[in-house]
């Protein structure tokens, strides 16, 4: 893996102003650059979205901690999911989530060049993992013990928000 996020369009849905209607939201290309760029990001990925852990903690709790992250100097978290960007909204809604943004990740192409696409059930699927990231360079990786295809459980020991604070207090 290189030191450098990789480079991809994210196809993401954002409420558009001037949209009325049920779904007043529009269609919006996110580089990684618009992402990364000239910023302190921590990122995070999961197997699924509307899962126990990922539903009840992994995000939850990014989410409840973001002024903490803020106070250590982050600019921006983000939740990374192989997802429609649809059920990310969803997701997100479903939540009440504050402050994490969404980056849905469709088609696994980040997830790919990052080297933590995995099979899982009926198709591909995040590895769980964080990162910390400053400039478009991976300072810090997170990921979880045991990546393989098919993997009978979800780890969920060190991408939690609680390892990311210990390490950017170091």
């Amino acid at each position: 893996m290189s030191n450098k996020v990789p480079s991809v369009i994210f196809k993401t849905r954002v409420r558009g102003e001037s949209v009325g209607g049920r779904s007043p939201f529009i269609w919006k290309d996110i580089s990684t650059e618009d992402v990364f760029a000239g910023k302190n990001v921590v990122i995070f990925s999961l197997s699924a979205v509307f899962t126990e852990t990922s539903s009840r903690n992994h995000l939850p709790d990014y989410d409840a901690k973001y002024e903490e992250l803020k106070s250590l100097g982050v600019d921006d978290v983000y939740c990374l999911s192989v997802s429609a960007p649809f059920t990310m909204l969803q997701w997100a809604k479903n939540l009440g989530l504050k402050h994490v943004k969404m980056l849905p990740d469709s088609h696994g192409n980040f997830t790919r060049l990052m080297g933590m696409l995995v099979k899982k059930g009926p198709g591909e699927v995040s590895w769980r993992y964080s990162a910390h990231v400053i400039d478009g360079e991976i300072k810090q990786l997170f990921a979880e013990t045991g990546m393989m295809d098919d993997c009978p459980d979800d780890p969920f020991e060190c991408s939690d928000v609680d390892t990311m604070i210990s390490y950017l207090k170091k």
